[in-house]
Formats: structure tokens, C-alpha cells, sequence
């Protein structure tokens, strides 16, 4: 669980710093496309440390409804901020959005493979 802990923030605190970096770098070409991937990368590392969350809480509890419940309040907040961006952009914020949204998930899954692959837990 040490191992767990320790990849949970470091790759939240990575997503942060790589979101930040790469929405400073787009702002000169695009300003709708920086402020969909900063605001996508900041839901989606809030959306993943949900995820872990709830994991963790249904590894205590047992209760997969608990758990489905969460998920699907948790994916119509992200949607509506989603939906706002597009409307109130271009429609083609989405694509940053979305890309900024699932990176966190991403880097979690491919440390985490790293991580416990070589820790043998």
C-alpha cells in the first residue's frame, strides 16, 4: 500500500505540473485550446483521485453501488464542464478537453504498471 500511496500523488503532482506546462505552451497559439487542456488535466487528476477513492472505499465496504453511484455523478459533473467549454468555445475545445481529462488515468495505469511490475506487489 506504501507503493499505492506514494504513485497516487506523484503522478497527480506530475499531471499537474505537465498540464500546466503544456497549457502555458499552447496559450500563444491558442487560447481556447490552453484553458480546455489546463481545465481537462485539473478535472481529470480530481477524476482519477475520485476513482482511487472510491476504490478504496469499496475495497472497505463491498458495496459496488456505492461505488457505480460515484462514478456516474462523478462523469456528469465532468461532462457539464465539458459541455460548457464547447458551447461557450469553439466546438473543437472539446478535443483538449478530453485529451487534458484522460492524461491523468493514462500516466496513473502506465506507472502503476511500472511500479508494481518491478516491486512484485
Amino acid at each position: 500500500m506504501k507503493a499505492y500511496y506514494r504513485l497516487k500523488w506523484s503522478i497527480a503532482g506530475k499531471c499537474a505540473l505537465t498540464g500546466a506546462a503544456v497549457a502555458l505552451a499552447l496559450l500563444p497559439v491558442s487560447r481556447a485550446a490552453s484553458l480546455a487542456l489546463g481545465v481537462g488535466c485539473a478535472c481529470g487528476i480530481v477524476n482519477a483521485l475520485g476513482i482511487m477513492q472510491g476504490s478504496e472505499r469499496l475495497v472497505d465496504s463491498r458495496s459496488p453501488l456505492l461505488f457505480g453511484l460515484s462514478s456516474l455523478l462523478r462523469l456528469a459533473a465532468f461532462s457539464i464542464v465539458a459541455a460548457a467549454l464547447a458551447t461557450r468555445g469553439p466546438w473543437w475545445s472539446l478535443g483538449p478537453f478530453l485529451a487534458g481529462f484522460f492524461f491523468p488515468l493514462a500516466a496513473y495505469a502506465w506507472g502503476a504498471s511500472r511500479a508494481f511490475r518491478h516491486t512484485g506487489e
